[in-house]
C-alpha cells in the first residue's frame, strides 16, 4: 500500500508538470469565449421564484448516473418543479426527507411505446442517459445513446413536453468519424427535428468527478485534467457540480433561440453565474 501510495503521489506530480508545459498548446484548441452571462448570484433566487410559482413538473432520464444524480440533487435544493419524475430500467433507492416525494417510473427501453403513459404530462424533460461503447459494445452503445434517448424525446413531445435539455459531449458531430462523436451528433440533430419549444444542448468536456469504482486510466485521467484546469480556463474538462447546476439554471432563462448548443466554457459560465 505504502508503494502505491508512494508510485500515485509521484505520477500526479509528474502530470502536474506535463500540463503545465502543454497547457498553451492545448489551449489552443479551447471553445471560444462563451456569452457573458450577467452575474445572476442575486438574480437567481427571483428567477427560482417566478418560475416555482408556475406549478411545473419535470421527469429525469438517467438519474441513476453521475450526472443524474448531481442534477436531481440541485433540483431537490433549488425546488423549482411540483413534481419530479425519474424515468429508467429500474427503481432506485434514496435514503432521506428530500426524496420522499419523487416519482419514479420503471420502463423497458426496448419496448418504450409500452410506456408512452410515463412520458406524459411533463413540462421539462433533462436526459442525462449514456453508456459507453466498453461497457455495452458499439451496437449496444448506439442503441442506448441514440435509439433510447431519441424515442424517450419522441414521447416526451408527444405527451406534452416543451423544453428538453440533452447532455450531450465537446465534439459531437454527426458528421464525424469516430462512433461516438457521431451518434452523439446525430441525436443532436433528430432531436432537434422534433421541434420542441425549447431545446437545450450541453457539450461538456471530460467530466471531473470521482467514482466509487474506477480504473486506473480513468484515475489519471481525472488528475490531468484536473490538473490542467488549475493552470488554464479550459474547454477539455469540467467539475460534474458545474454542469448540474448549468442545466438548472438555464431551465429559468428565455432564450432568443429554440435550440441553444452550449460548450464546455458556457457551461462553466453559467454553472457558476448561479452563486451557491
Amino acid at each position: 500500500m505504502k508503494l502505491l501510495a508512494t508510485t500515485l503521489g509521484k505520477a500526479t506530480g509528474v502530470l502536474t508538470l506535463v500540463v503545465v508545459v502543454i497547457a498553451a498548446v492545448l489551449n489552443y484548441f479551447d471553445d471560444p469565449d462563451p456569452v457573458k452571462y450577467i452575474s445572476m448570484a442575486e438574480d437567481v433566487k427571483t428567477l427560482e421564484e417566478n418560475f416555482r410559482q408556475q406549478n411545473k413538473s419535470c421527469f429525469i432520464l438517467g438519474a441513476s448516473g453521475e450526472t443524474g444524480k448531481v442534477l436531481l440533487q440541485d433540483l431537490l435544493e433549488r425546488n423549482i418543479f411540483s413534481k419530479i419524475t425519474l424515468i429508467g430500467r429500474r427503481q432506485l433507492t434514496f435514503e432521506g426527507k428530500a426524496y420522499e416525494n419523487l416519482v419514479q417510473e420503471v420502463v423497458d427501453f426496448e419496448k418504450l411505446d409500452d410506456y408512452a403513459a410515463s412520458f406524459q404530462g411533463h413540462d421539462v424533460g433533462y436526459c442525462c442517459l449514456g453508456t459507453t461503447r466498453a461497457k455495452a459494445g458499439a451496437e449496444g452503445f448506439v442503441r442506448v445513446d441514440h435509439d433510447y434517448v431519441l424515442k424517450s424525446a419522441e414521447l416526451a413531445k408527444a405527451g406534452g413536453c416543451t423544453q428538453f435539455h440533452l447532455e450531450s459531449s465537446r465534439g459531437a458531430d454527426k458528421t464525424s468519424n469516430f462512433l461516438y462523436l457521431k451518434v452523439k451528433g446525430q441525436v443532436e440533430a433528430d432531436i432537434e427535428a422534433l421541434g420542441f419549444d425549447r431545446y437545450a444542448i450541453y457539450r461538456p468536456g471530460v467530466l471531473l468527478v470521482d467514482r466509487q469504482e474506477s480504473r486506473p486510466a480513468e484515475w489519471m485521467t481525472r488528475k490531468f485534467f484536473a490538473a490542467f484546469s488549475s493552470v488554464c480556463q479550459s474547454s477539455m474538462s469540467i467539475p460534474i457540480e458545474l454542469v448540474a447546476k448549468a442545466m438548472v439554471t438555464n431551465t429559468l432563462l428565455q432564450p432568443d433561440q429554440k435550440t441553444e448548443i452550449l460548450e464546455n466554457k458556457a457551461i462553466a459560465a453559467l454553472g457558476k453565474s448561479a452563486g451557491k
